[in-house]
Parts: structure tokens; C-alpha cells; sequence
């Protein structure tokens, strides 16, 4: 039946043009002469078994390479990165010095965030393995003479198959148009083939056409002759691209970042204490090479963020379960923050924003005819039982609107009437024609349903039916013309009208894609389709029509900046197929944008495999599945907004986590550096280790705490969080010096260095060593509350149950000090006025984080530290600038030329000309 509805650019010479671009652009492969010869086997013989051998040896078996990763190596990989492997270093000396509380708790600090990581992806399969079980597992093949059922991998180019109705094809292969017996065949094979192209229909294939792998046969019979196998197919290149795609994760590249930053200042401090100290004691015990490396080996514990990567980790772990309660599931942890960061969402159209399914669209009238009638005598003209997505479209959509198909006794019976006599579909003549009495007028009448332009010349000519078949090409939809004799007679037709049928949008699809804009991730379609059908598809969306054909991305007349100028302009790209979809997420990668990619199908996983983030949708096959970092549940796009606010989210929470533990543990170098060097005095190591446990330990609920959502994608600013970082930790350290002197000078607390007398030192001569002990766990500890957002603190408010948790540590600490225990005690009212200055001093320091991100931009750290890659970049960044502003200027110039032609259009009668629509 797909035969009889008129290809929508077929009737005007404009559309001519692009139906052969569209056959030029169909997804075939060149075969090499060598191969080609190959491939002329006897069709009722088929290669022999000795034949058979010989090209398995050449070409291998039939089947994709497949790649498995050992667990353990999987396992070991996530004690890789910057923090990492200082962690892993402290933990040796530690057990080289003995210091065993430390090395246990930095072990299993080490052990728990390899853990979270690899549970929560333990669930991720093998894009490979699941390309692997989409392919046929038998199929019926002549080998030396006789049609036998043969096992998928042992097919050659050359080989000889029978596809039939149902049948998953097993490899390439070129349709001979001929039966099982060799019988000549005049229909069409009706290949599905939506999950390898994209396109929303089954296509009409014939002899000497293509087949590909892993497609589906939904109608007629035909043998072929297998032309590539295994990797060479369709779909093995599919697989080739998700293979070589092993690229650093964004976040984890970050993350490393930061880990750089904290491990050079870190280490370089810690040496220059270890270093002067040998050189100070010389000679004396506590100079000894172990005793030195124990003392600094604290202050690296202490110093280093341990937690980072656990905090980092139980956060997203967190907000995976709250996704998943949204039916939004996570397969690779840091997809949860990547997603925030997301500024453009290319989503596959067939089966993402469209249903995939043909339904009846706003139909041509005429003769006075109506909606119902045309429905009703389509139905009388339709074949019983006929697998064909346009005859479904069109008896769906009958049942659904004629009160007169509702409960009826016998499903293919139309009361009041009855089919005397029905000619099926046939190619020729393109249409089917039904007989039909009416059984309350006792009258009989025909009625022909089939291309438009066949219909067209039954009814005799109709210059306004050709105009209007015309516009329902220029919008890409499929028209059905519809036609019935006249009464009292069964040769005079008129005209009833033209059916119009396309695959819509999903009823959510177009307030998901206006919700996404508001957030501002830009949403680009891009299809395996024809471009006015997508274009189409794109203004019932309320997306702009500056759709693209894929040719566009493969122009060897355009630079790569100027192609990449084309996606980010782009609204769409139409024609695609998997190697297009997946040079669209590459370009714009190498833009530094970060990219969403959503689809169901094989044609899709290596884009999704490709894209900083990979969605795959609600009914994707296995192989979009595997390949994607995230799997929606429900169908549609709209969860991917719940996605996006609770990944922004939980990017807030670890944002404000890394402010507030660089800041940390930049306050906690300079200032015991200084002291460590000038007085040789420290903090015992079990007050040093406890804070490090108890707030670290506390931050945990970070995961939980309330997030300001911000209404743009997240970035993380690595030189803005270094820069905040370190002057929020100066400032916090000249008020640990305030603390330092004026106790010890002022108050008269005795500054007595442990190395000088460890064992004899009275309460009295360690009281100092609480009151900083309760400084330094309070005042970085309370910050915490700062720098949770950009803004005032209290813009946001902490949830309860963060509040809670913060302040009880230092209650903790407070007890401690006030009661002693590990330390010594010191009156209660210094206590309560140490942790008091803490809590006011972070509210100083909100208004000075405040004033910095209002100032703070990279052109102003390229003025300040001027450095030959800064200012390189910041003149690419200008120049981008530059040339996207003139970009953006020409295309609003087109947009708003379209806007005004439509409301000209709007007041006239003529329609719209194709260059305006």
C-alpha cells in the first residue's frame, strides 16, 4: 500500500529536485570491483561449501568484534586522578610510619568512593554486546544447491538468502527480485528499517536495492545476495564509532583539576617544611627522616581533600536515586552532573519527538464533503487485515471518529453497508477500489482510494486538488486521494479529497522543547527523514525551520569553522545517518559546548555513546540503551526537564562542596605553614585527623541540602573557584593569625612547641592547641553556608536537616573543648566566643564572595596574571564572538523576513509560496 500514496515533492518541479537528492542521499555503500565480483552467484545454487571457507578466511565470520572490560581492571580504575593518587601515596607512608589510624581511614576513604562508583555503574552493559543480540540468530541460505537454515555468523559476501515477512535480515545485502524458487517477484520488499536511519516509515525496496542488517522485513518475500558482513555492514560501523568513543568524562577532568591545584600547593608546602626541619634538627632525634615525615605526613592528611571524590560521589549517588524516582534512570554516575552543564540537546525526531506512527492530519475537501466522509469511505476501500502502516493510520483513525465503527458485532463489517467485490492494491494501477451496496438506499456505488495523482485523473482533472496536493507536499505530508461514483451511477467519480497523513509530534514534545529553551539548552532535531518533513515536524513544535540537509556537515567546499558554524546555527540536520549524528556532537564538543544526545535506536548509539551526555529514550533498543549514560522510563522528552533541574541541582551542591574545601584546605596550608616554620608548633595529629573526619563526615549531607536552581547551564569555572578559593582562605587566615596572637599574646595562653617537650607539658601549656583546635574546625566549617550559592546566604536558606548537621559538629567540637577530653579544657565563655566569631565572620565573608563574583570574569585573570594560553584564548574568545554575533544578525534578518511574510500571508488567500514557508 505505501506505493499508492504520491511521494509529497513528486508534483512540483521543486520537489522533483529534492526527491533526487533524497535518492542520492539513500544509505548505500560503494562495492569495490574486487567484492562485486564476488557477489554473482547462482541464486538457486548458492556458493559452495568449500567457497564458503575459503571467504570466511578473507572476511571473517559475521558478527561484531566484541570488547570486554576485565571487572577488576573496572574496579582498580577508580582509584585513578589527581586526589587519588595523593591519597594512595599518604596511605603508604602511613603504613610506613606507622601511623595506623590514618592509613585505615585514608584506605577507606579510598575504598568507599571506588565502591559507590562502581555499584552505581556495575548496571551499564556493553553497547557492543547489545549490537551483538539485535542481529538474527538463524537464516535460510542456498549452499551447494539445497536451502538450508544456517547460523548468522557463518555468511559471506556472496551467499544467497531468503527474507520473508518477519524476518530480522542478517547482514548487507543486495535484493535480487526474485522468490525462494526463483520465481520472479513484482512486489516490493517492505523493509523497517526506523532504528538503523531514523526514517519513520518502512521503505519500498525492489530489486538491486540495499538492505541492511538488523532491519526488519514487514511485507513480501525476496532473495538477496549477502554483499557485507560483520563489522563492513550498516550497523558494523554503528559499532566501530561507540568502540573507538573512550574519551575523559567532563566532570572527571574537572575533578583532576582541582585535584592538580590542591596537590601542587600541597606539595610543594609540605616539602619545604620537610626539607627545613631536616635541615633545623639535624642531629638531633627530631630530625630523624622518619620523625619529619610523620609530622608533615599529618599535615597532608589534613590538608588533602580526602573526601572530595566520597562527597562528590554520595552526592550524585543521591540525586540518581531522586532521578530514578522520576523514572529517570542513571547508568554512569557523573552523567548526573554533566547534565547540568548541558547547553544543547540533539534529540533523534522518529520515536523521540514524534509518536513513529502515521495518523490521519487535517484532510483536503471537497464537493462538500466532510472529515467523517472521507474517513468512512477510506474504511470501505480498505483491505481486511493488510500489515501496512498507512492502512492502519487510516482505520485507526476511523474507529476513533465514526460513531457508526463503535460497537459494532463483527469488526470488519460497516452496518449499513456492505463490499460486494474489492481490488487490492496493485502497482500498476496504483489504488484499490471497493464495490459497495448501500444497504438503506438498496443503491450501489465504487470507491477508489491510491496515489493522488491517479485519483486525480479518475475523477477526470481538478486543477484546486493538484494545488492542494501541492501545499501538503511543500509541508512533507503524505497525501491519499479518495474518489466514489456518483449516485446511479458506477462510472462518473467525483472527488471526495485528499487524506494527509504524517507522524506527529508527541503530545509533550513541544512544551518540553519550550521549557528546555527557557533553561537554556538549545534543541536541535536531527532526523534520518526528508527535510521538508522535518521542517514540518519542527513548526508544529514551535521550533525555527532552519533545518539543514546533512550534506552541509560533509561539504568538502567548507572549512571546519564555518561547518561548525552551521551546527550551532542549525535548528536541525534531516538525511542523517549515524556517522552524521555523531560529527554534530563532535563539532560542537570541539566548540567547548557541552552536548546532549537523545534517541531509541541503533542509528543513535554512537552519538549517544559520543555526547557528554547520552539519553536514551522510552522504547529504545538495547543498543541505544547500552551506549546511553541515562534511560528514560516514560515516554517522551518530558522528563528530561526534571532531569535537567535535579542535575542542576546537585551541580550546585558539589560546586558549593569544592568552594568550600579548597577555601578549606587553603586556610589550613598558609596558616600552619607559617606556624610550622616560625614556632615549629602544630596541632597534635589526632586533632588534626578528627577534624578532617568530623567535617568531612558532616558535609556528606550536602546531598540533601536545599540548591538554588540556576536558570542557564552550570559551567564549572575552574579559575573563578581557585581565585574565590584562595581569597576567601587569606582572609580566613588572617583571622586563625587574630586567634593565634591574641590568645597567646593577649590572653596569655602559654605557645609551647610538642617537639620541645611532648610528655611533660602541662594543661595549662596545651590549652592553646584547643582553642585553635575549635577555631580551625569552626570558621572554614561554618563558610559552608556561604558559599552554597552565588548570592546572599540568605536568599536560599539551608534545609533543616543541613543546618542541623553543620552546626552539631562544632557543638561536638565545642563539648570537647569545653569538658576536655582529647584535649585540654579552656573556660566556656572563650569557647562560646571563638565559635561565635566564626559564625559572624562567615557572614563577612558572604558579602566579600558576593562582591567577587560580581567582578570576577576571565578576562579580568588573563589582565591579572597575563599567561601566553590565557591571552591566546581570550582572543579566540572575542573573535568567536564576533563572528557568531554576525552569524546571528544574518539568520534573525531571514527569521524575521519569514515572520513578516506569513503575517502578510495570513490576510491573503494565496498560500504560502515554499520560500516563505
Amino acid at each position: 500500500m505505501t506505493d499508492k500514496i504520491e511521494e509529497p515533492t513528486k508534483v512540483q518541479e521543486k520537489g522533483k529536485a529534492e526527491v533526487i537528492e533524497a535518492e542520492h542521499h539513500e544509505h548505500t555503500d560503494e562495492i569495490s570491483p574486487e567484492l562485486e565480483a564476488l557477489l554473482q552467484t547462482d541464486p538457486l545454487k548458492g556458493l559452495t561449501t568449500d567457497e564458503a571457507k575459503r571467504r570466511m578466511e578473507t572476511f571473517g565470520p559475521n558478527q561484531l568484534a566484541e570488547v570486554k572490560r576485565n571487572p577488576i581492571l573496572k574496579f582498580l580504575s577508580y582509584f585513578t586522578g589527581a586526589i587519588a593518587y595523593l591519597i594512595i601515596v599518604a596511605t603508604i607512608i602511613s603504613g610506613v610510619v606507622q601511623h595506623w589510624i590514618d592509613f585505615g581511614i585514608m584506605l577507606a576513604l579510598l575504598l568507599i568512593n571506588a565502591l559507590i562508583g562502581f555499584i552505581e555503574e556495575s548496571k551499564a552493559e556493553s553497547a557492543l554486546d547489545a549490537l551483538r543480540n539485535t542481529l538474527a540468530l538463524k537464516t535460510r541460505c542456498w549452499r551447494d544447491g539445497q536451502l538450508v537454515e544456517l547460523d548468522v555468523a557463518d555468511l559471506v559476501p556472496g551467499d544467497i538468502i531468503v527474507l520473508r515477512l518477519g524476518d530480522i535480515i542478517p547482514a548487507d545485502g543486495r535484493l535480487l527480485g526474485i522468490g525462494a524458487t526463483g520465481e520472479a517477484t513484482e512486489g516490493d520488499l517492505l523493509i523497517d528499517q526506523s532504528a538503523l536511519t531514523g526514517e519513520s516509515l518502512p521503505v519500498a525496496k525492489n530489486k538491486g536495492k540495499t538492505v541492511y542488517s538488523s532491519s526488519i522485513v514487514k511485507q513480501g518475500q525476496q532473495m538477496a545476495v549477502v554483499t557485507k558482513t560483520g563489522g563492513d555492514t550498516f550497523i558494523g560501523r554503528a559499532a566501530n564509532l561507540i568502540s573507538i568513543t573512550t574519551e575523559e568524562g567532563h566532570f572527571q577532568k574537572v575533578i583532576n583539576r582541582i585535584g592538580n591545584f590542591l596537590i601542587l600547593i600541597t606539595v610543594v608546602l609540605v616539602l619545604i617544611i620537610m626539607v627545613y626541619q631536616l635541615v633545623r634538627f639535624r642531629g638531633d632525634p627530631r630530625g630523624s627522616f622518619l620523625h619529619v615525615l610523620s609530622r608533615v605526613l599529618v599535615l597532608t592528611v589534613a590538608a588533602i581533600p580526602v573526601g572530595l571524590p566520597t562527597v562528590m560521589s554520595v552526592t550524585m549517588a543521591v540525586g540518581a536515586k531522586q532521578l530514578a524516582s522520576k523514572k529517570v534512570i542513571v547508568k554512569r554516575l557523573t552523567a548526573v552532573e554533566e547534565m547540568a552543564s548541558v547547553s544543547v540537546l540533539c534529540s533523534d525526531k522518529t520515536g523521540t519527538l514524534t509518536l513513529n506512527e502515521l495518523t490521519f492530519d487535517e484532510p483536503y475537501l471537497t464537493n462538500n464533503y466532510t472529515s467523517d466522509d472521507i474517513l468512512l469511505y477510506s474504511y470501505l476501500a480498505a483491505e481486511p487485515g493488510a500489515n501496512d502502516p498507512i492502512e492502519f493510520a487510516v482505520r485507526t483513525a476511523a474507529e476513533d471518529q465514526l460513531e457508526i465503527l463503535k460497537n459494532r458485532e463483527h469488526k470488519h463489517e460497516v452496518p449499513g453497508y456492505k463490499v460486494t467485490s474489492f481490488l487490492p492494491f496493485n502497482p500498476s494501477t496504483k489504488l484499490t477500489q471497493a464495490t459497495i451496496n448501500n444497504l438503506s438506499k438498496g443503491t450501489t456505488f465504487k470507491v477508489a482510494k491510491g496515489a493522488p495523482q491517479v485519483i486525480i485523473r479518475l475523477v477526470g482533472g481538478d486543477d484546486d486538488a493538484v494545488r492542494a496536493v501541492n501545499n501538503l507536499a511543500k509541508r512533507g505530508l503524505r497525501a491519499l486521494g479518495v474518489a466514489r461514483t456518483k449516485e446511479g451511477t458506477l462510472d462518473q467519480w467525483e472527488l471526495i479529497g485528499m487524506i494527509s497523513l504524517i507522524d506527529p509530534p508527541r503530545p509533550d514534545s513541544a512544551e518540553t522543547i519550550r521549557r528546555c529553551n527557557e533553561m537554556g539548552v538549545a534543541v536541535k532535531m536531527i532526523t534520518g527523514d526528508q527535510l521538508i518533513i522535518a521542517k514540518e515536524v519542527a513548526q508544529r513544535l514551535g521550533m525555527q525551520r532552519v533545518m539543514l540537509d546533512a550534506g552541509h556537515l560533509v561539504d568538502a567546499n567548507k572549512s571546519e569553522d564555518e561547518i561548525t558554524e552551521h551546527c550551532i546555527r542549525a535548528d536541525g540536520f534531516a538525511h542523517v545517518i549515524p556517522e552524521h549524528k555523531y560529527r554534530v556532537v563532535e563539532l560542537l564538543q570541539k566548540r567547548g559546548i557541552l552536548v546532549g544526545m537523545t534517541g531509541d535506536g541503533v542509528n543513535d548509539a554512537p552519538a549517544l555513546k559520543k555526547a557528554n551526555v547520552g539519553i536514551a529514550v522510552h522504547g529504545c533498543t538495547d543498543a541505544a540503551r547500552s551506549a546511553a549514560d541515562i534511560v528514560l522510563l516514560a515516554p517522551g522528552l518530558s522528563t528530561i526537564v526534571d532531569g535537567l533541574i535535579c542535575s542542576r541541582a546537585i551541580f550546585q551542591r558539589m560546586r558549593s562542596y569544592a568552594l568550600y574545601r579548597i577555601t578549606s584546605t587553603v586556610h589550613f596550608l598558609m596558616f600552619f605553614f607559617v606556624v610550622v616554620m616560625v614556632y615549629d608548633w602544630c596541632l597534635p595529629a589526632r586533632l588534626l585527623i578528627l577534624i578532617c573526619i568530623l567535617n568531612d563526615a558532616a558535609t556528606l549531607v550536602i546531598a540533601v541540602d536545599n540548591a538554588q536552581i540556576s536558570p542557564r547551564p552550570d559551567k564549572w569555572r575552574i579559575g573563578q573557584l581557585i581565585f574565590m578559593s584562595v581569597v576567601l582562605g587569606t582572609l580566613l587566615t588572617a583571622l586563625s593569625f587574630a586567634h593565634f596572637y591574641i590568645f597567646w599574646r593577649v590572653l596569655d595562653y602559654p605557645m609551647e612547641p610538642e617537639t620541645q617537650n611532648p610528655d611533660n607539658r602541662t594543661d595549662r601549656q596545651r590549652q592553646l592547641e584547643s582553642i585553635m583546635y575549635l577555631h580551625v574546625s569552626s570558621a572554614p566549617h561554618f563558610t559552608i553556608f556561604s558559599t552554597r550559592l552565588a548570592g546572599y546566604f540568605w536568599e536560599n536558606l539551608p534545609s533543616p536537616t543541613f543546618s542541623i548537621v553543620i552546626i552539631g559538629t562544632q557543638i561536638i567540637a565545642l563539648l570537647m573543648v569545653g569538658f576536655g577530653g582529647l584535649t585540654p579544657a579552656i573556660p566556656w565563655l572563650d569557647a562560646c566566643i571563638i565559635l561565635l566569631i566564626s559564625f559572624v565572620y562567615f557572614i563577612l565573608l558572604d558579602f566579600v564572595k558576593v562582591w567577587l563574583f560580581k567582578i570576577w570574569s576571565f578576562e579580568l585573570t588573563a589582565k591579572l596574571a597575563p599567561l601566553p594560553a590565557r591571552t591566546a584564548k581570550l582572543a579566540k574568545r572575542k573573535a568567536a564572538v564576533i563572528q557568531q554575533e554576525r552569524v546571528w544578525g544574518s539568520i534573525n534578518q531571514v527569521r524575521q523576513v519569514a515572520v513578516k511574510a506569513k503575517v502578510l500571508a495570513a490576510f491573503s488567500s494565496e498560500p504560502l509560496a515554499a520560500s516563505e514557508k
